[in-house]
């Protein structure tokens, strides 16, 4: 209460906890609204009638009917347990954390096991990365991209667009080249054409584990996926990049997801406009459509700006009849969005 014993409007105090500084105060405007957020749920004129529910486990005593002693019995033995309900999450958040806290563990068991021991199927730590190795030396392409064909091939004013795919192409040669000259040296050492030195051995190291070698990372798209899907996820890219290189069209959508720097396509759909229309390029921004199509039901090129397709959700998902975000459905962890049409017009428009 004030000095005069006037309530305190719960907006004040909100504003109090929320705003002013005490020693210090949130900074990040994003964090400043997340614990503002919380505040508007907490602290409310229902919250001193009592039985209130702030999720289904957990109602808030009435303040006129418990002591301080109550509270603490509350606090220290009456609470549920935490749930994702408990901080605004949907149920897959759990979900998420439990799978990804079993696959550390796994992970970290598989790391324990002496250099020696046979793997699944009574394979030892180098005949399993013999195999693993001659895999994914049959499933690369025979060749890269010949940039230099690919060039004569191309008009002298390329636009951005066949310079996105070109740049593309550059890197999947890097990545390529290093993940054979990697296999062909550790065949030969494994072997025993060469001396085995401890690159080779990390190499072999992260062939037996599934995990995608740090050298290879290095030259490589970010990716937080385990080897074999990794190599799954790398040969649709080079497929992609395949299919521009055979016909130098680009596809009617394109698979943002799928580029080594996603944002260098995002930076042509703006270059394109801004040549079209003449007008400065740091005066343009992008805006997205979303459409109620998937990929395969895209017929013709978009008519400005160009459509993408690779995005997906987390925490919710995309009602395609009505256009909106929705809460996301159970065990649905990474619901993916229909295609986008991504456009560019200047920033006074917006």
């Amino acid at each position: 209460n004030y000095l005069d014993e006037r309530p305190v409007p719960f907006e004040d105090l909100r504003y109090v906890f929320g705003e002013i500084m005490y020693g210090g105060h949130i900074t990040d405007d994003w964090d400043r609204r997340l614990c503002n957020t919380y505040l508007e749920e907490y602290v409310r004129p229902e919250v001193v009638d009592g039985n209130v529910f702030f999720f289904e486990e957990f109602c808030c005593p009435n303040p006129a009917n418990a002591s301080m002693t109550d509270f603490r019995a509350l606090a220290n033995e009456g609470l549920a347990m935490e749930t994702p309900k408990a901080f605004g999450l949907p149920a897959n958040a759990e979900i998420g954390f439990r799978t990804a806290a079993g696959e550390v563990l796994f992970k970290n068991i598989l790391e324990l096991q002496p250099r020696g021991a046979a793997a699944g199927g009574g394979l030892t730590m180098q005949e399993k990365t013999k195999d693993t190795l001659n895999e994914i030396l049959d499933t690369l392409p025979p060749m890269e991209f010949s940039l230099m064909d690919l060039a004569e091939r191309l008009a002298e004013d390329r636009d951005p667009y066949q310079n996105v795919f070109m740049q593309e192409c550059e890197r999947m040669n890097f990545l390529i080249v290093e993940i054979k000259r990697s296999l062909n040296e550790l065949n030969m050492g494994l072997a025993g054409e060469l001396s085995m030195s401890e690159k080779m051995d990390t190499l072999m190291h992260s062939l037996f584990l599934d995990r995608v070698p740090e050298t290879w990372e290095s030259v490589s798209f970010a990716s937080m996926r385990p080897l074999g899907s990794w190599m799954v996820n790398l040969m649709d890219r080079y497929n992609q990049l395949n299919d521009w290189y055979e016909t130098q069209e680009i596809p009617k959508v394109a698979w943002l997801s799928g580029f080594f720097n996603p944002q260098s396509f995002l930076n042509a759909v703006m270059q394109t406009t801004a040549r079209r229309t003449k007008s400065p390029l740091d005066k343009m921004v992008l805006v997205t459509d979303v459409l109620k199509k998937l990929p395969d039901q895209i017929e013709t090129v978009a008519r400005e700006g160009w459509y993408i397709t690779g995005l997906y959700l987390e925490g919710a998902r995309w009602d395609f009849s009505a256009g909106v975000l929705e809460d996301a459905e159970l065990k649905e962890l990474h619901p993916v969005m229909p295609v986008i049409c991504v456009r560019a017009v200047p920033a006074s428009d917006t």
